[in-house]
């Protein structure tokens, strides 16, 4: 069935592109601050960017002292490339290589990273784009902007975060201080589990922001990619409104907004006119009093520094992304599905365990579905967190108030609320579901769909 599927995604005449990437333990510069951390060479990686249709061909090879893994996010691919070790493929082993192939169905802005405990909060990820022939009607330039939360190397390693939450049930301790749990209204509450010092826009700290030159009328397509572990991200231009044109790489109506919020593991696609002085792209990390930034720079000095405009588009009121509405080319229609599963997300509970449905993960044991059917995913957070929930192999329309929402791989699921989503189960395998907070995933946080005879 997955050889079927694949064969079935192919277009004659596609081109090919075959990717040689290491993965290895290296020292980066983040703007004067220096991290020994695992990386794909550069932080972020290396942009991968093909058409729509063609074929990718990457070798990982693994010069880590630990097993890894590559996770091909957002992508309806074939199920033995999705990266998921104990699931569709095992781990690569040290010094061991991992040839993936498969065929990108659809455009859009993606992004790659292991799906090995938490090696997702180094530095090994970096952005996948797949263009569409189409694109590029409204916009004359493109700048792909990939954001993180930082703490690798610089006195601490996720791993040894996590063990710390796992045995203390808890964020982890600043210095031996008290932890500073980050609290945010927009997000229902807790805002993160994990203290980190530093935010990065493409790899750079805010002090020394990578510079994009431009200039005073030109129309640019930020591609956002959230690849943080534990941040949500409030991202704007100041004074200069955004259409949003995409979500998780799918179209929506175009909205025009001053500021968007993205979860990790979600990704939105915005167009912004440069106006006539230097702007700063800035990404607030949401309830943490820091952020991040990439400079638009026209030659011309900014009318105030990042700081201070960081200040003012806090205050901003931030829409529901959720309530993006996907174009009629992409929408899903409403209709009875042919079966429903509830994801009842909770935590945390004794030595920091994250459930859905009261259990945590199992390869073994999943949600049934069938080849054809309509399926329905009603998602229900009992915890005091948010949770960015994303789907593997599949997009998903959300149903926002009963409406058509966007069409996502990853959405966002606040404390208390309730989340319906429904896929067309068009692509067999085994597929991880799971929240993209890397350490509620970890610690169980993740449920399998299950292809069935």
């Amino acid at each position: 069935m997955v050889a079927a599927a694949e064969r079935a995604r192919q277009i004659a005449g596609a081109r090919r592109t075959s990717i040689k990437l290491t993965a290895l333990q290296t020292e980066v510069d983040l703007g004067g601050i220096t991290a020994n951390t695992w990386s794909y060479g550069e932080v972020p990686g290396r942009e991968i960017r093909i058409r729509r249709g063609d074929v990718l061909n990457v070798e990982l090879r693994n010069q880590l002292q630990r097993p890894t893994s590559v996770h091909w996010h957002g992508l309806a691919l074939r199920n033995d490339m999705d990266g998921v070790p104990d699931l569709t493929q095992s781990e690569i082993v040290p010094g061991g290589s991992f040839a993936y192939e498969f065929t990108a169905p659809d455009a859009g802005t993606y992004w790659f990273h292991p799906h090995s405990g938490v090696q997702l909060d180094r530095g090994l990820y970096a952005p996948l784009i797949v263009e569409d022939p189409e694109d590029g009607g409204n916009y004359d330039t493109e700048l792909v902007v990939v954001l993180d939360d930082w703490l690798d190397g610089l006195g601490q390693t996720p791993d040894a975060v996590f063990d710390e939450l796992r045995a203390k049930g808890m964020p982890n301790m600043d210095h031996g201080s008290m932890p500073a749990m980050p609290k945010s209204e927009l997000l229902g509450g807790d805002a993160g589990d994990v203290v980190y010092p530093h935010m990065l826009a493409n790899g750079k700290v805010w002090k020394a922001p990578q510079t994009f030159t431009t200039k005073p009328g030109q129309r640019i397509r930020l591609r956002l990619i959230n690849a943080a572990a534990d941040t949500a991200f409030r991202v704007g231009v100041p004074g200069v409104s955004m259409t949003v044109t995409h979500a998780d790489g799918f179209p929506v109506v175009p909205a025009e907004l001053d500021v968007v919020l993205l979860g990790m593991g979600e990704r939105l696609d915005c167009v912004v006119t440069v106006p006539d002085r230097t702007v700063p792209v800035l990404a607030l990390a949401e309830g943490r009093g820091s952020f991040a930034q990439v400079l638009l720079s026209t030659g011309v000095a900014a009318s105030a520094d990042s700081e201070a405009l960081a200040v003012e588009l806090a205050k901003l009121v931030v829409p529901e992304m959720n309530a993006l509405r996907a174009t009629d080319s992409v929408a899903l229609p409403l209709r009875e599905p042919d079966v429903t599963h509830d994801l009842v997300l909770e935590g945390p509970g004794d030595k920091y365990s994250w459930t859905i449905n009261g259990k945590v993960y199992d390869p073994t044991e999943g949600l049934p579905v069938r080849s054809g059917q309509f399926v329905r995913l009603r998602m229900q957070n009992k915890s005091q967190m948010f949770h960015p929930m994303h789907v593997h192999g599949h997009t998903f329309q959300v149903r926002a108030n009963g409406k058509t929402g966007p069409r996502r791989d990853t959405a966002t699921v606040l404390p208390g609320r309730e989340l319906i989503v429904d896929f067309d189960a068009n692509n067999p395998g085994q597929w991880l579901t799971h929240c993209h907070n890397v350490y509620h995933g970890e610690a169980g946080m993740m449920t399998v769909l299950s292809y069935v005879e």
